[in-house]
């Protein structure tokens, strides 16, 4: 592979690439800088997340700035405030050794008054998030017209973000002499559009497949049933005591309730999702790049564009909706050279929709198992001797407690003291993982075979004649709770009634949300019913009412669609590797 210099870059910013750590480029590096130097022509370049992106396309801007000119030459649009600030700092650094040029980054959630102070002052390179950038060309205060670079990064993410419009009035003030460099991680549809509608003659090159998942990165998926997900993912956080990394939610909901349980249970974790200010997004995701939060748990719009260089694991709680994202996730670990492990927690329902995302990244997944109380507690054991071997001790300040705790401990044999000393730490996993439940397999449909003493069964007034058929009952039940991750049992549909079965822990929830439910214009009725012995009824006839009587109260009511299981821990012990908070920071 060839240096830097080799590339056609000056020595200023060779040697600036030298002080930062820079040693060889990598594929997209070696294959973009290059073309873009030595000619104007369009460019299409696929590159997965964390390939040195940034580097690829502002190394031969920067080499071809005009520094005697201080109007804006080069505009480079990025998603989200994190990487726009990351390629406005990586600039700063790249250009440090070169007189006279000047960024500006623009984004919302900051002062607009500082930003225009600097654009007035004259900038040769301009980064910036879509809706800031449209807002200072409207105002006037942003001028395009002698623009020599278009750079649009990730370009995928920020048309997934919605923010095709606002590119297209950007793209649109630039002059029609230009060089448009657009960056992506996949290449779905609407990308080619935009190439197509603002590119000439693109060259596309590439590093790797397109659409495909990084190569450091393997795939993993556990097989769980919906009550024992988040268990199991506590077990994937205990076994490796060293994790640092992201755990996608497909819903702001579900990022706030995994969350706060982890964090309820020791974990130092933290939450990103929509719902937080910017002031409050900086403050989490600050804490996680110093590495003080362990688990950050997201949702896929909240997490683009963090910019975050040695996460060991990905955790995908739930898939998401469609496969291009899953690359997204995953592309967040095995990044900068470093290896990286993608996890999927699925039910059988969920298999399936592993296919498309093998056929996507490239890739297959491998099933593990989720690991047992024995496997975690050893390696917390030997995680914790490897602390005890690195510590640093400082004589000094150690020496006059010596002699006193000399006296105390005496009497203890050293392999006694050893024991004592590492069951101070290695009881609470003992304690917590003793007679632990085996999670692996998705027992769902058995249990819904059998009638589980943790459902309650209901009796409904509609059935086969009103049109009821499972998946309309599931989204009627949905349609009426005002939580839905609530895990639907036993399902009989007969012909002018039904039974269904939900967790008994949210008996009152169903009677109180279908207290005023209506189907094709009638009411319904629900109630309590007995479950028939020795399984399910194939008589038709309704059940006694045990306690059916219907409980008053308003309730919120969501939407519908198909169901979820909650997924709760079992035996509300606090646990984990941050069960006794000793790994926080």
């Amino acid at each position: 592979m060839s240096l830097f210099s080799e590339l056609g870059l000056s020595q200023e910013i060779v040697s600036a690439l030298t002080d930062l750590g820079y040693e060889k480029p990598t594929t997209i590096q070696e294959k973009a800088i290059p073309q873009i130097l030595s000619s104007q022509d369009d460019l299409k370049a696929f590159a997965q997340t964390g390939t040195g992106k940034t580097a690829a396309f502002s190394l031969p801007i920067i080499e071809q700035i005009d520094s005697k000119n201080k109007n804006t030459q080069a505009i480079i649009l990025s998603p989200t405030r994190e990487l726009a600030i990351q390629i406005g700092k990586n600039i700063q650094e790249f250009s440090k050794n070169l007189k006279n040029i000047h960024i500006t980054t623009v984004y919302g959630g900051a002062s607009i008054d500082d930003q225009i102070r600097s654009l007035k002052k004259g900038s040769q390179i301009v980064v910036g998030t879509p809706g800031r950038t449209v807002d200072l060309i409207k105002r006037k205060l942003l001028k395009l017209s002698e623009i020599k670079w278009v750079v649009l990064d990730e370009a995928d993410e920020m048309l997934n973000m919605g923010f095709k419009e606002d590119l297209d009035q950007v793209l649109k003030v630039t002059p029609k002499e230009k060089q448009t460099l657009l960056f992506s991680a996949t290449f779905p549809r609407e990308v080619d559009a935009i190439a197509k509608n603002y590119m000439h003659n693109p060259v596309e090159i590439s590093a790797g497949k397109k659409n495909a998942g990084a190569d450091k990165v393997s795939h993993e998926y556990y097989l769980v049933s919906e009550r024992n997900r988040y268990p199991a993912l506590k077990r994937l956080a205990d076994v490796n005591p060293d994790i640092y990394g992201i755990v996608f939610c497909r819903t702001r909901r579900d990022t706030k309730n995994v969350a706060a349980k982890l964090i309820d249970d020791g974990y130092n974790a933290d939450a990103l999702h929509g719902d937080l200010s910017q002031a409050q997004r900086d403050i989490v995701m600050e804490k996680f790049r110093a590495k003080h939060l362990q688990l950050l748990i997201a949702t896929d719009v909240a997490a683009r564009g963090l910019d975050v260089n040695s996460l060991t694991h990905v955790i995908n709680y739930k898939l998401p909706d469609q496969a291009e994202n899953y690359t997204h996730r995953s592309g967040r670990t095995g990044r900068a050279g470093k290896e990286g492990i993608s996890i999927a927690l699925i039910n059988n329902r969920e298999k399936n929709a592993l296919k498309p995302i093998e056929k996507k990244i490239g890739k297959k997944f491998i099933q593990k198992q989720v690991p047992n109380g024995r496997e975690i507690c050893e390696n917390q054991l030997f995680k914790l001797i490897e602390r005890v071997k690195d510590v640093e001790v400082n004589d000094q300040q150690i020496e006059s407690y010596l002699e006193s705790i000399d006296t105390q401990l005496k009497d203890i044999s050293r392999e006694d003291l050893i024991k004592k000393f590492v069951s101070i730490e290695f009881n609470k996993f003992l304690s917590y993982y003793e007679g632990a439940d085996d999670l692996n397999g998705d027992d769902s449909k058995e249990r819904r075979r059998s009638g589980d003493e943790n459902f309650t069964r209901f009796y409904i007034n509609l059935g086969k004649m009103d049109g009821l058929n499972p998946a309309k009952l599931m989204g009627l039940i949905n349609e009426n709770l005002s939580k839905r991750d609530v895990e639907i049992g036993q399902i009989e549909i007969l012909k002018s009634f039904s039974f269904f079965e939900i967790d008994k822990a949210f008996a009152d929830k169903v009677l109180q949300g279908f207290e005023h439910a209506e189907f094709g214009g009638r009411a319904v009725i629900v109630e309590i019913t007995k479950k028939p012995k020795g399984g399910r009824s194939r008589s038709g006839k309704r059940g006694g009412f045990g306690g059916g009587r219907k409980s008053r109260g308003d309730s919120n009511r969501s939407g519908g669609g198909g169901y979820k299981g909650r997924s709760s821990s079992r035996g509300g012990k606090k646990g984990g590797f941050g069960g006794s908070k000793r790994n926080r920071r």
